[in-house]
Protein backbone atom coordinates (compact mmCIF):
# COMPACT_ATOMS: atom_id res chain seq x y z
CA UNK A 1 0.00 0.00 0.00
CA UNK A 2 1.68 3.49 -1.12
CA UNK A 3 1.50 5.79 2.03
CA UNK A 4 -1.95 8.19 2.15
CA UNK A 5 -0.78 11.92 0.94
CA UNK A 6 -2.75 15.29 0.86
CA UNK A 7 -2.21 18.11 -1.37
CA UNK A 8 -1.59 21.48 0.61
CA UNK A 9 -3.20 24.73 -0.87
CA UNK A 10 -2.66 28.50 0.63
CA UNK A 11 -6.26 30.40 0.92
CA UNK A 12 -6.07 33.44 -0.65
CA UNK A 13 -9.37 34.67 -0.66
CA UNK A 14 -11.60 34.37 2.51
CA UNK A 15 -15.31 34.32 0.80
CA UNK A 16 -18.08 34.16 3.60
CA UNK A 17 -18.94 32.07 6.92
CA UNK A 18 -20.95 29.22 6.68
CA UNK A 19 -22.50 29.52 10.22
CA UNK A 20 -23.61 26.27 11.27
CA UNK A 21 -22.67 24.82 14.54
CA UNK A 22 -19.77 26.49 16.78
CA UNK A 23 -16.98 25.50 14.37
CA UNK A 24 -17.52 28.75 12.06
CA UNK A 25 -16.02 27.14 8.84
CA UNK A 26 -16.09 28.98 5.85
CA UNK A 27 -16.24 28.98 1.86
CA UNK A 28 -12.42 30.44 0.52
CA UNK A 29 -10.90 29.84 -2.20
CA UNK A 30 -7.27 28.60 -2.99
CA UNK A 31 -3.97 29.37 -4.80
CA UNK A 32 -5.20 26.49 -7.39
CA UNK A 33 -8.28 28.32 -8.35
CA UNK A 34 -10.59 25.98 -6.60
CA UNK A 35 -13.39 26.69 -3.46
CA UNK A 36 -13.23 24.79 -0.17
CA UNK A 37 -14.99 24.93 3.13
CA UNK A 38 -12.39 25.32 5.46
CA UNK A 39 -12.33 23.97 8.95
CA UNK A 40 -10.01 26.00 11.05
CA UNK A 41 -7.85 24.71 13.74
CA UNK A 42 -8.75 28.45 15.69
CA UNK A 43 -12.14 27.13 16.28
CA UNK A 44 -13.91 25.86 19.33
CA UNK A 45 -12.45 21.65 19.43
CA UNK A 46 -9.73 23.28 17.67
CA UNK A 47 -6.96 20.82 16.47
CA UNK A 48 -8.88 17.89 17.30
CA UNK A 49 -11.74 18.50 15.33
CA UNK A 50 -9.54 18.70 12.14
CA UNK A 51 -7.50 15.28 13.05
CA UNK A 52 -11.60 13.50 13.28
CA UNK A 53 -12.09 15.15 9.67
CA UNK A 54 -9.42 13.82 8.51
CA UNK A 55 -9.52 10.38 9.99
CA UNK A 56 -13.71 9.98 9.01
CA UNK A 57 -13.12 11.40 5.98
CA UNK A 58 -10.13 9.26 4.70
CA UNK A 59 -11.48 6.05 6.60
CA UNK A 60 -15.09 6.91 4.19
CA UNK A 61 -13.09 7.21 1.34
CA UNK A 62 -10.99 3.94 1.97
CA UNK A 63 -14.71 2.64 2.12
CA UNK A 64 -15.46 3.43 -1.11
CA UNK A 65 -17.76 6.35 -0.10
CA UNK A 66 -18.19 10.03 -1.87
CA UNK A 67 -16.73 12.50 0.06
CA UNK A 68 -15.21 16.41 -1.51
CA UNK A 69 -11.58 16.22 -1.78
CA UNK A 70 -9.78 16.60 1.53
CA UNK A 71 -6.72 19.04 1.77
CA UNK A 72 -4.27 20.74 4.35
CA UNK A 73 -5.03 24.57 3.61
CA UNK A 74 -2.33 26.73 4.68
CA UNK A 75 -3.15 30.35 6.13
CA UNK A 76 -0.37 33.00 6.20
CA UNK A 77 -0.08 35.02 9.59
CA UNK A 78 -1.03 38.32 8.18
CA UNK A 79 -4.57 36.58 6.40
CA UNK A 80 -7.56 38.24 7.52
CA UNK A 81 -6.20 41.44 9.37
CA UNK A 82 -8.72 43.23 6.77
CA UNK A 83 -11.56 41.29 8.09
CA UNK A 84 -14.45 43.64 9.08
CA UNK A 85 -15.92 40.95 11.30
CA UNK A 86 -14.03 40.73 14.68
CA UNK A 87 -15.04 37.09 15.57
CA UNK A 88 -13.57 36.18 11.96
CA UNK A 89 -10.51 38.29 12.68
CA UNK A 90 -9.87 36.59 15.69
CA UNK A 91 -10.73 33.22 14.61
CA UNK A 92 -8.33 33.55 11.50
CA UNK A 93 -5.39 34.93 13.51
CA UNK A 94 -5.59 31.72 15.44
CA UNK A 95 -5.94 29.69 12.83
CA UNK A 96 -2.65 30.77 11.33
CA UNK A 97 -0.75 27.39 9.83
CA UNK A 98 -2.47 24.15 8.46
CA UNK A 99 -5.68 23.51 8.59
CA UNK A 100 -8.24 21.30 6.75
CA UNK A 101 -10.25 21.98 3.89
CA UNK A 102 -13.05 20.07 1.73
CA UNK A 103 -13.52 20.94 -2.21
CA UNK A 104 -16.32 22.59 -2.32
CA UNK A 105 -19.08 21.05 -3.97
CA UNK A 106 -21.20 23.85 -5.93
CA UNK A 107 -24.92 23.15 -6.10
CA UNK A 108 -25.19 20.80 -3.93
CA UNK A 109 -28.28 20.45 -1.93
CA UNK A 110 -28.78 18.74 1.88
CA UNK A 111 -30.28 15.11 1.99
CA UNK A 112 -33.37 14.84 2.44
CA UNK A 113 -34.07 12.11 5.10
CA UNK A 114 -37.35 11.07 2.65
CA UNK A 115 -35.13 10.09 -0.54
CA UNK A 116 -34.53 5.99 -0.50
CA UNK A 117 -31.33 5.04 -0.97
CA UNK A 118 -29.73 2.14 -1.65
CA UNK A 119 -29.71 0.10 1.72
CA UNK A 120 -25.42 -1.21 1.13
CA UNK A 121 -24.75 2.34 0.92
CA UNK A 122 -26.57 3.18 3.89
CA UNK A 123 -24.91 0.59 5.81
CA UNK A 124 -21.81 1.37 5.05
CA UNK A 125 -22.37 4.93 6.27
CA UNK A 126 -24.13 3.92 9.14
CA UNK A 127 -20.99 1.74 9.91
CA UNK A 128 -18.75 4.22 9.46
CA UNK A 129 -20.34 6.25 11.92
CA UNK A 130 -20.09 3.34 14.38
CA UNK A 131 -16.58 2.84 13.91
CA UNK A 132 -15.23 6.63 14.18
CA UNK A 133 -18.36 7.26 16.92
CA UNK A 134 -19.48 10.05 14.70
CA UNK A 135 -22.91 11.91 16.63
CA UNK A 136 -23.57 14.11 13.85
CA UNK A 137 -25.57 12.96 11.39
CA UNK A 138 -29.25 13.08 12.54
CA UNK A 139 -32.54 13.67 10.57
CA UNK A 140 -31.67 17.53 12.40
CA UNK A 141 -28.69 17.84 11.04
CA UNK A 142 -27.71 14.63 7.70
CA UNK A 143 -24.63 16.19 7.19
CA UNK A 144 -25.13 14.08 3.62
CA UNK A 145 -25.26 16.40 0.35
CA UNK A 146 -26.69 15.50 -2.68
CA UNK A 147 -24.68 16.57 -5.84
CA UNK A 148 -24.95 14.89 -9.23
CA UNK A 149 -27.69 12.25 -8.08
CA UNK A 150 -25.03 11.04 -5.76
CA UNK A 151 -24.81 10.78 -2.30
CA UNK A 152 -21.61 12.79 -0.84
CA UNK A 153 -20.81 12.13 2.71
CA UNK A 154 -19.56 16.17 4.72
CA UNK A 155 -18.60 16.73 7.96
CA UNK A 156 -17.32 14.13 10.37
CA UNK A 157 -15.60 16.24 12.92
CA UNK A 158 -17.80 15.31 15.70
CA UNK A 159 -15.94 12.03 15.73
CA UNK A 160 -13.47 10.35 17.70
CA UNK A 161 -14.79 12.15 20.66
CA UNK A 162 -12.79 9.63 23.21
CA UNK A 163 -10.34 12.24 22.41
CA UNK A 164 -11.67 15.32 24.54
CA UNK A 165 -10.87 13.00 27.44
CA UNK A 166 -8.13 11.42 26.30
CA UNK A 167 -8.16 8.60 28.59
CA UNK A 168 -9.22 4.67 28.98
CA UNK A 169 -8.53 4.33 24.73
CA UNK A 170 -9.41 0.57 24.99
CA UNK A 171 -11.91 1.02 26.79
CA UNK A 172 -13.44 3.38 24.77
CA UNK A 173 -12.64 1.52 21.52
CA UNK A 174 -15.03 -1.42 22.71
CA UNK A 175 -17.90 0.55 23.59
CA UNK A 176 -21.10 0.17 22.02
CA UNK A 177 -22.49 3.43 19.84
CA UNK A 178 -25.55 4.73 21.46
CA UNK A 179 -26.21 7.45 19.59
CA UNK A 180 -26.74 4.98 16.19
CA UNK A 181 -30.71 5.14 17.30
CA UNK A 182 -30.83 8.61 15.97
CA UNK A 183 -28.97 8.14 13.29
CA UNK A 184 -31.22 9.61 10.11
CA UNK A 185 -30.11 6.45 7.73
CA UNK A 186 -30.46 3.75 10.78
CA UNK A 187 -33.81 2.85 8.96
CA UNK A 188 -32.68 2.14 5.84
CA UNK A 189 -29.46 0.33 6.98
CA UNK A 190 -30.66 -3.36 6.27
CA UNK A 191 -27.14 -4.37 5.62
CA UNK A 192 -25.16 -3.59 8.07
CA UNK A 193 -23.38 -7.02 8.37
CA UNK A 194 -22.32 -6.94 4.39
CA UNK A 195 -21.29 -3.82 5.12
CA UNK A 196 -18.77 -4.85 8.60
CA UNK A 197 -17.43 -7.60 5.70
CA UNK A 198 -16.63 -5.44 3.28
CA UNK A 199 -15.08 -2.90 5.95
CA UNK A 200 -13.25 -5.86 6.83
CA UNK A 201 -11.77 -6.24 3.52
CA UNK A 202 -10.64 -2.66 3.44
CA UNK A 203 -9.07 -1.66 6.61
CA UNK A 204 -6.33 -3.10 8.22
CA UNK A 205 -3.00 -2.29 10.33
CA UNK A 206 -1.25 -0.55 7.26
CA UNK A 207 -3.85 1.65 6.60
CA UNK A 208 -4.17 2.71 9.40
CA UNK A 209 -0.71 3.03 10.56
CA UNK A 210 -0.57 5.16 7.24
CA UNK A 211 -3.11 6.90 8.26
CA UNK A 212 -2.45 8.71 11.47
CA UNK A 213 1.19 9.02 9.96
CA UNK A 214 -0.77 11.58 7.39
CA UNK A 215 -1.53 13.88 10.98
CA UNK A 216 0.18 16.93 10.75
CA UNK A 217 3.20 17.09 13.70
CA UNK A 218 1.43 21.10 14.49
CA UNK A 219 -1.84 19.10 15.21
CA UNK A 220 -0.08 17.47 17.50
CA UNK A 221 0.99 19.61 20.09
CA UNK A 222 -1.27 19.78 23.07
CA UNK A 223 -1.63 21.51 26.23
CA UNK A 224 -3.34 18.43 27.77
CA UNK A 225 -1.06 15.97 27.68
CA UNK A 226 3.03 15.33 27.69
CA UNK A 227 2.65 12.74 24.89
CA UNK A 228 4.62 13.20 22.10
CA UNK A 229 3.34 13.82 18.70
CA UNK A 230 4.00 10.00 17.92
CA UNK A 231 2.76 8.66 21.14
CA UNK A 232 -0.76 10.58 20.32
CA UNK A 233 -0.84 8.95 16.79
CA UNK A 234 -0.14 5.39 18.62
CA UNK A 235 -3.19 5.70 20.53
CA UNK A 236 -5.36 6.65 17.68
CA UNK A 237 -4.31 3.55 15.82
CA UNK A 238 -4.74 1.24 18.64
CA UNK A 239 -7.97 3.33 19.38
CA UNK A 240 -8.97 1.99 15.20
CA UNK A 241 -7.23 -1.36 15.41
CA UNK A 242 -9.17 -2.35 18.51
CA UNK A 243 -12.22 -1.06 17.44
CA UNK A 244 -12.57 -2.79 14.20
CA UNK A 245 -11.41 -6.30 16.27
CA UNK A 246 -14.38 -5.83 17.85
CA UNK A 247 -17.11 -4.37 15.64
CA UNK A 248 -19.49 -6.76 16.56
CA UNK A 249 -20.09 -4.54 19.74
CA UNK A 250 -21.25 -1.73 17.91
CA UNK A 251 -22.64 -3.82 14.84
CA UNK A 252 -25.12 -5.84 17.87
CA UNK A 253 -26.32 -1.91 18.80
CA UNK A 254 -26.87 -0.88 15.78
CA UNK A 255 -29.05 -3.95 14.46
CA UNK A 256 -30.73 -3.68 17.93
CA UNK A 257 -31.75 0.17 17.70
CA UNK A 258 -33.44 -0.84 14.14
CA UNK A 259 -35.66 -3.37 15.58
Amino acid sequence: MKNLSLRTVTVMRYILPLREGGSLPALAEADDDFKYVIKFRGAGHGVKMLISELLGGMIASKLELQIPELVFANLDVDFGRMEADEEIQDLLKFSEGLNLGLHFLSGAIAYDSSITIDAVLASKIVWLDAFITNIDRTFKNTNLMMWHKELWVIDNGASFYFHHSWQNFDAAAKTPFKYVKDYVLLSQATQLREADLFAKEHLNDEFFRNLVDLIPDEWLQWNDTDETPDEIRQVYFQFMKTRLANSEIFLNEAENARR
